[in-house]
């Protein structure tokens, strides 16, 4: 403990030391950005095992960012506020969407040369495609850590990113404190590192850019919070052709997953279990020339579930990864992830002005597990007999700027139409197909 300290500390010194007399000959400059976000949200028919049928939530996240650059220094910080209320009893919100006053950054970086920065502190992160490393917008709450992190850039934009940290528990993690909105700070796990990297080669071939990264996540227990003592390294690529009008573009992203874990958080579990998991995302489209440069693609997504193969676990870890931009919508809904799913897509978005754009989609699902729990809805069947078609997905969007870059107004809603493995397997609440739609108001400044 005391040595991770003194780590940590030298982490965040260092980029002063490297800066040299900076602070002394260099002007300030201060910038300040923020926003405020109110959000209604109802479900009806939950998929969810052990919540209410029919929920509400309202909810207000308050994001104030400043930063002070000193020459090459930068001092930066950022506080969210996050809070909801009207809530069922035993609903699923999660500290995802109520954390209370929690400092999400704080952190000093200093760029020695051009194109090089050094970040310590307490920080978020968004790497390549979010998918295992992401911030992503649609939840309040936001992933941070506490470490280093190194980020390099050449002209010709092939760049890397280097990173040790220790991820933050959000807190509370009681539903009652939840939902009573009580501040309390986040704690940084003392038993969990996580460190990696991830390199960009612009230009593989023509305007297709390369992706390669490796993760290494090490968790062991803590007295009062057992774990599944994760050892995970998880390493993929991603082929990527960026969307542009009149043309078709690509993407390819693989990830294997290796190392130990233990099937359970138990602490009478010690029997560590081989991981063999991985996880795949395609997605095929075009962009067409008309007014509303309208895009249509073809999306699949597939992520190991666990096998009856006692040695081993293959339920794929999606890690810190963001979900929204491939599955749909979160918070009160949310029921497809990145674990235990086999799942095409096909997505429509168009711009018709510069304040206004849209998006349709629809998402089958299928387990790739009989047996494992169904993607994120918590339902599963130990016995395989329910099937593995797990249902259909509606998603629609529509966002207007009724204020250019100020006031953004965004409406959406989906519809699950239950399959048979979330109609009949033994957890599976018995309720209808799950109708689900928010109106977020947004300000930003």
């Amino acid at each position: 403990m005391a040595s991770v300290r003194i780590r940590l500390a030298c982490a965040a010194i260092l980029p002063l030391v490297v800066a040299g007399p900076a602070l002394a000959q260099d002007k300030v400059k201060l910038t300040v950005t923020g926003g405020v976000r109110a959000r209604a949200e109802t479900i009806a028919g939950q998929f969810r095992p052990n919540t209410p049928e029919n929920d509400s939530f309202v909810s207000f996240r308050t994001m104030v960012s400043a930063k002070v650059d000193i020459g090459p220094i930068t001092f930066g910080g950022e506080v969210i506020d996050a809070r909801g209320y009207g809530e069922n009893e035993k609903s699923s919100v999660r500290t995802n969407e109520i954390n209370d006053l929690e400092p999400a950054q704080l952190y000093v970086a200093v760029r020695p040369t051009k194109g090089v920065q050094l970040t310590a502190g307490k920080f978020s992160m968004d790497i390549d495609a979010s998918r295992l490393v992401g911030r992503t917008d649609f939840p309040n709450g936001v992933p941070t850590y506490l470490g280093v992190k190194l980020e390099a850039q050449a002209k010709n934009k092939n760049a890397l990113i280097l990173f040790w940290t220790r991820p933050f528990t959000a807190l509370p993690d009681t539903p009652a404190d939840i939902y009573d909105n009580k501040v309390q700070l986040d704690r940084a796990s003392e038993n969990i590192e996580f460190f990696g990297g991830n390199a960009t080669l612009a230009r593989l071939f023509g305007k297709t850019s390369l992706d390669t990264y490796a993760f290494r996540l090490i968790e062991h227990d803590r007295t009062t919070h057992p774990t599944r003592n994760r050892r995970l390294i998880t390493f993929g690529a991603r082929l990527r052709r960026v969307p542009a009008k009149g043309a078709f573009d690509y993407e390819l992203e693989a990830a294997m997953q290796r190392g130990l874990a233990r099937a359970t958080a138990s602490v009478s579990d010690v029997r560590d279990l081989k991981v063999h998991a991985g996880f795949v995302h395609a997605e095929a489209g075009r962009t067409f020339t008309s007014k509303w440069a309208p895009r249509v693609a073809a999306l699949f997504d597939y992520a190991s579930g666990e096998t009856s193969n006692p040695n081993t676990y293959t339920r794929f870890d999606t890690l810190y990864g963001a979900r929204r931009a491939d599955f749909g919508p979160l918070s009160l809904f949310g029921p497809f992830g990145r674990a235990n799913i086999v799942s095409p897509a096909v997505r429509f978005e168009a711009r018709p002005s510069k304040r206004l754009d849209l998006m349709a989609a629809v998402r089958v699902a299928w387990l790739a597990s009989p047996i494992d729990a169904f993607a994120s809805t918590g339902v599963t069947d130990k016995t395989g007999k329910s099937g593995n078609f797990g249902g259909t997905q509606v998603e629609m969007r529509a966002r207007r700027w009724l204020v250019p870059q100020k006031l953004r107004l965004e409406i959406g809603a989906a519809y699950l139409a239950k399959g048979r493995f979330l109609r009949e397997a033994p957890n599976a609440p018995h309720t209808a197909d799950t109708k689900f739609g928010h109106a977020d108001l947004s300000f930003s400044f």
